[in-house]
Order: C-alpha cells, then sequence, then structure tokens
C-alpha cells in the first residue's frame, strides 16, 4: 500500500508530505482548494507524462517521492521484474519511487535510490495503484478498454495470444508476399542462376587473382630476367675482369704487407667480406639461371585465364579480387529466394502458425466466457444497491468473421437501465448519472474480484461518484468502506455522504502565503472532521448541520463495525450484503 507521498514544489504545493494507512481514506476540500493535486503528484510519480507547467511557479524543479509497503505476495511476484531491470529491493524494505521535473520540462526518475526510466516507473506502478477518475465511464465505451478489463477478470495471458497473432501474421504476410511476387521471383531466380552458371564457369577462389599476377608477372618478363642475370654474374665472377676476380687481386697484394703495416689490416678484412658477398651473390645468379624457365604455354594459359577474370569484372563491374565473395553473395540470395517461392513450405509455416495462435484464442474465449456471467451477475447485484433496482448488466461476447488480434470475438458491455428494458450498449445509457452509477459498480466490483486475487494493493478513486447523491452517496460510501478492509482505498470526494464512511479523512486547504497561493493537505478527526462534514452538507455550517454529520460519522462507524463482524461470506458481494440486509 501507498505508506507516505512527498511533495516539493508541485503546482500550489511548496512541501507538503502526507503519511496514508490502510483502509478507505477520503480527500475533501472546498471546490477549487486542489483536492486532486495529491493524485496528480502520485499519477507523476507512477510514470505519467510531466512537463514544465507542473513546477510551483518561481521554483528550479518538482520533486515527488511516493514510498509503498509491498505485501510479501506482490513483492514475490515483482522480485524477477526487479531482479532484471538492475534494482535491488531487501525483504520486507519498502518500495521508493521517485520523480523530479525541472522548469524546462527535463525529468529524472529514480527506483529504490537507482536511476530509472519513466517506463520502468510506468511499469512498476501499474502493479502498485490502480486509479479510476471521474470520467471512468467514457473508457467502459471503448471496445479495448471493455476487453481488457474483462481480461484481467478472466486471467487471459494476452501477452502470450498477441505474440502468437504477430507470428501468425508474419507467417501469413510471408507467403502472400511470396504468391503475389511469384513471377517477379522467378525471373530474379533465373537471373541469379544464370550469374552463377557465369562465375562457377570461371570457379574464382579467393587469393587466386593476386597468385596470377604474380605468377604471370614472372613468366611474361622470363627473358628479361635471364638477360639480366647473364650480364650480372659476367660482371660478378665470370668475365676476366669480374668484381671477384679483382677483389682476390686486391687482397693478394694487401696479404704481402699487411704484416708490416697494421693499418692495411682492416681494408684486408673488408675486402674478404666483400668477396664473400660476391661469391654468394654469384650462387644466387647461378641458382636463377637454371630455375627461370620460358614456358610460352604456360604464360598464354595465365594469359587466357586472367583475360576471363578481367571479362567478368568488367560485365559486373567489380574488381577482379571481388569476384569470389560477389559468386558467394549470389549464392546466398538464390538461396533466400528458393526459400520464399517454396509455396509449400510457406504454408505449412502459414498454417502452423494460424493453429499455434487459434488454439491460444480458443483457450482464451474459454476464459472469457466462463468470466462473463460470473463479472455481470457481480455487477447487476452492485447495480441494486446503487439505484439501478432491477437493472441488469451483461457481457456480450459476439463470434468475429475473421481473426482477429485480440482473439475470436468482440467484448462489449449491454446494459439495461431498469426492469422490463432491453440491455443497450452502455455507451447508448442516456443518463450522466446512471453512466456514473454504473462506472461505480463495475469498478467497485472488477477491483474487488482483483482484490480476491490479490492483486493491486491501492485503489484510488478521482471524483467517480460525481453526479450520485442521497440514498446512491450511502451506497456508495459503504461500498468504499468495504473495500478498505481488504485494500487501500484513496478517494477524492465532494459527497458528505462517501467523506463520512471513510476510516482517515484528509482535508485539502488553499491559502495565500507570501503573495502566493498555496495548497495544504492535513488529517482530520473528531470535531473538525465533524465541521467539514457538515460543510459537504450544503450551506452554512449550523448545528442542525453539525448535528447531522455527527449523526452520518456514527452510523458510518456502526456499519463498519457491523461489516468487520459479519461473516466473510456474508460481505463477498454485493448480492449477499444485499441480502443480508
Amino acid at each position: 500500500m501507498l505508506r507516505r507521498l512527498s511533495l516539493r514544489d508541485f503546482v500550489i504545493v511548496t512541501q507538503l508530505e502526507v503519511d496514508l494507512g490502510a483502509g478507505f481514506t477520503a480527500l475533501t476540500g472546498e471546490t477549487g482548494a486542489g483536492k486532486s493535486i495529491l493524485i496528480d503528484a502520485l499519477q507523476l510519480a507512477l510514470g505519467s507524462r510531466g512537463d514544465a507547467g507542473v513546477v510551483r511557479e518561481g521554483a528550479a524543479k518538482a520533486d515527488i517521492t511516493a514510498e509503498f509497503d509491498l505485501p510479501q505476495a506482490l513483492a514475490a511476484r515483482l522480485a524477477p521484474w526487479l531482479e532484471e531491470a538492475g534494482f535491488e529491493v531487501e525483504p520486507g524494505a519498502p518500495m521508493m519511487l521517485r520523480r523530479v521535473v525541472d522548469a524546462q520540462g527535463k525529468s529524472r526518475a529514480w527506483i529504490n535510490g537507482a536511476p530509472a526510466t519513466v517506463s520502468q516507473l510506468r511499469e512498476l506502478g501499474e502493479h502498485l495503484v490502480d486509479i479510476h477518475g471521474q470520467h471512468a465511464w467514457q473508457s467502459l465505451t471503448r471496445a479495448d478498454a471493455v476487453r481488457a478489463l474483462v481480461d484481467t477478470q478472466a486471467g487471459v495471458d494476452t501477452a502470450a495470444l498477441q505474440q502468437a497473432w504477430a507470428a501468425r501474421r508474419d507467417a501469413q504476410r510471408r507467403l502472400d508476399d511470396a504468391r503475389s511476387r511469384q513471377a517477379d521471383l522467378e525471373r530474379e531466380r533465373e537471373r541469379l542462376q544464370w550469374q552463377i552458371g557465369e562465375l562457377d564457369k570461371l570457379s574464382p577462389q579467393p587469393d587466386e587473382w593476386d597468385t596470377l599476377n604474380a605468377e604471370h608477372q614472372r613468366l611474361s618478363h622470363g627473358q628479361a630476367i635471364l638477360d639480366a642475370a647473364r650480364l650480372a654474374l659476367d660482371a660478378v665472377s665470370e668475365a676476366d675482369d669480374s668484381a671477384e676476380s679483382l677483389t682476390s687481386r686486391a687482397i693478394d697484394a694487401l696479404e704481402d704487407v699487411a704484416g708490416v703495416e697494421p693499418h692495411l689490416a682492416n681494408a684486408l678484412e673488408v675486402l674478404r667480406d666483400a668477396q664473400a658477398q660476391l661469391q654468394d651473390a654469384a650462387h644466387s645468379l647461378n641458382s636463377a639461371l637454371h630455375h627461370t624457365e620460358l614456358d610460352p604455354d604456360r604464360l598464354a594459359e595465365l594469359d587466357g585465364r586472367m583475360s576471363a577474370w578481367m571479362s567478368l569484372s568488367r560485365r559486373y563491374r567489380r574488381q577482379p579480387a571481388e569476384l569470389p565473395e560477389l559468386l558467394q553473395g549470389w549464392k546466398a540470395e538464390l538461396a533466400e529466394l528458393d526459400a520464399a517461392a517454396d509455396l509449400d513450405a510457406l504454408e505449412r509455416d502459414a498454417a502452423r502458425a494460424h493453429q499455434s495462435w487459434l488454439t491460444i484464442a480458443r483457450t482464451v474465449s474459454k476464459q472469457r466466457a466462463q468470466a462473463a456471467p460470473a463479472l455481470a451477475d457481480a455487477v447487476t447485484a452492485a447495480m441494486q444497491e446503487l439505484g439501478m433496482t432491477g437493472g441488469r448488466f451483461e457481457v456480450a461476447l459476439t463470434a468475429q468473421a475473421e481473426p482477429q488480434a485480440f482473439g475470436l470475438e468482440s467484448v462489449e458491455f449491454l446494459v439495461a437501465g431498469h426492469a422490463g428494458s432491453t440491455p443497450r450498449p452502455l455507451g447508448k445509457v442516456a443518463s450522466g448519472g446512471e453512466l456514473s452509477r454504473l462506472a461505480l459498480a463495475i469498478a467497485v466490483t472488477t477491483t474487488q474480484r482483483t482484490a480476491d486475487a490479490d492483486q493491486v494493493g491501492t485503489l484510488i478513486f478521482d471524483e467517480i461518484d460525481s453526479g450520485v447523491g442521497g440514498a446512491v452517496a450511502d451506497t456508495v460510501g459503504r461500498l468504499m468502506q468495504r473495500l478498505g478492509h481488504g485494500r487501500q482505498v484513496l478517494a477524492v470526494t465532494h459527497l458528505a455522504q462517501v467523506a463520512a464512511c471513510a476510516h482517515q479523512h484528509l482535508l485539502v486547504a488553499k491559502s495565500l502565503q507570501g503573495g502566493q497561493t498555496t495548497s495544504d493537505i492535513r488529517p482530520v478527526s473528531a470535531e473538525p472532521r465533524v465541521a467539514e462534514v457538515a460543510r459537504m452538507l450544503g450551506g452554512a455550517v449550523s448545528d442542525t448541520s453539525l448535528a447531522h454529520a455527527r449523526a452520518m460519522l456514527d452510523a458510518a462507524h456502526q456499519q463498519d463495525t457491523q461489516d468487520r463482524e459479519a461473516p466473510a461470506s456474508a460481505s463477498s458481494s454485493p448480492r449477499r450484503r444485499k441480502e443480508a440486509a
């Protein structure tokens, strides 16, 4: 449940810290006092859209922190998500959500002190708080919202259904594309097959072009290599005045006098080294002359192959060395086209994907069919308590002619406002008061059923009781009071009957401080609460209105005590509560 909400420089709030308890809490105040500020701030902490307009005038930033206590079951359910997202939560420790929006509209968020994204706040908030606004009935006229509500009650795994639908859609699209492009695919396959055949004749191998070039260079310059090697060998060692013979004569001359003149020893050593190097060069030149051959046949063969490489490289506008990679790329494309053109295989894939989706969709249909009557009965029973005696609520499941992403049937809420009338779509119910009461009946019923399933721990009703009054307002207050027995309920209300049923009462007051309008929230009890309930009854606060307020508070307290002491079976549903009454 929501334990504490802290606000700093938010709209018209300078600084505020609200501690909230279990049960049903009513939030009241004069019109325009800012009763919904608390809800707006909480929604911001839960990941709703924020901009610079939420920052109090003259302040640098708005800072909101929401602190939650997690029941053991909810903590266990959230643990895998928190671990995967990298957030640490100690067992039994509170969950802290913080949001800061600066005067430029830039937003930052934290979960338990660790930086988080707004989408992560929103995803986590869906597990912590369920908010029903004063125009909740509007969403009940949208097919997607109605279907989502029924699916939640039925425990439908919508993620699995959507994944199966996406797989079915993709498989069908591949099949449809292949069918429509069959002629184009066949032409493309023929083109690729011809090109691959051309390159396969050449059979270019990786790095072959460089090897061919090197060998061709050597053979094409064979005679020049032989002539140069012969000339060099004569100059080095075979001619009469070769470098080696001249060096040998120089060595002989110096050897006779090197012992007499020590300075000549170094020159003699250099000449002997040069003689050795000349001999090595002569050996290499001899080897080149013996191994270099003129092979015109091989040269002609190389000329032909390199010409084929060059011809194909010009045709396909690629460098010769790129031909092997081009061939492999074409073969891969052809394999993909063969797969895309295999209609039999694509049809089998599409059929398997459709059957997988159909299996899940049928399971969903069965879950919806089981949940719909129970939900209809529960809402119908709640309608009787909300001044719609004889009214009837139905959940209509209509089979679709074609498969849809959401399943095999559409879901619609039908309502008969009084006995004997024919149920009609909820959006066609004329009375605004009836719409509000229906939204309240559905909200209370579905949240009660969700509470029984140990889901979201905090329920918020933001003026959802607008448009009702009198005895119906008494019933609304008692319903919220009973909801508060098992869950935390926070209601922004203008009805004294609802506020009187609350277990905790928060009063919103607006004042002028330092030339600026500020809003403050404080808990009220005893006589201050009596005075606030009396004010809500309308007109000036008088002894009569105060007495009336005390009577309402006493009656609500007595009713609450009776409900708590009654057997669980007597308060498990609106119908049983009515029968017990």
